[in-house]
């Protein structure tokens, strides 16, 4: 699951008006506090391209090869401070949960940690997922080319940038 910067304002207008309809929490500035929300988001997306960055970085140094990109992805990512892939969602919905309790935009929570969590977790979920779907229309595309290939890279990432650009991502 991997969250696009052109969600981020989708994400954070779903919280916003979701967590209002239901009355979980009162807002003194539903926009600046969909701001608030957008500035983690984004924040997470510029530390995770930073992330991404420094590994291939170390990679290209310590001549590693293509396929070790995970595993010292994972090593940066613990280096510093930032979740596994499988714990992005926890991670977000802690930082967002934090947000909304120190917000000067929110003027009321009426509900508990788990509540919000609970009314939070599908829709950050929903959006995250589109990069599985992507994944899936991509191979569709592409299923004569055989993977592991280097033509199926090349037109991998070729269709895949294509698929993004048409949903806006």
């Amino acid at each position: 699951m991997r969250l696009f910067s052109g969600k981020v304002p989708v994400i954070a207008d779903d919280i916003i008006e979701t967590l209002s309809a239901s009355g979980d929490v009162e807002l003194e500035d539903a926009a600046e506090a969909r701001l608030d929300l957008e500035a983690v988001l984004k924040e997470h997306i510029r530390r995770d391209r930073q992330a991404g960055d420094e590994a291939r970085e170390r990679m290209q140094r310590e001549g590693l090869s293509h396929s070790m990109l995970g595993r010292v992805r994972a090593r940066v990512n613990k280096e510093w401070g930032m979740p596994a892939q499988d714990e992005v969602l926890p991670f977000l919905l802690d930082q967002l949960v934090e947000m909304l309790f120190h917000s000067n935009n929110v003027a009321e929570i009426y509900a508990d940690d788990v509540a919000l969590r609970t009314t939070i977790t599908p829709i950050l979920r929903r959006h995250m997922e589109v990069e599985d779907e992507l994944d899936r229309e991509v191979r569709a595309r592409i299923k004569n080319l055989s993977e592991g290939t280097a033509t199926f890279e090349i037109e991998y990432q070729r269709v895949m940038e294509q698929m993004k650009q048409k949903k806006g991502l």
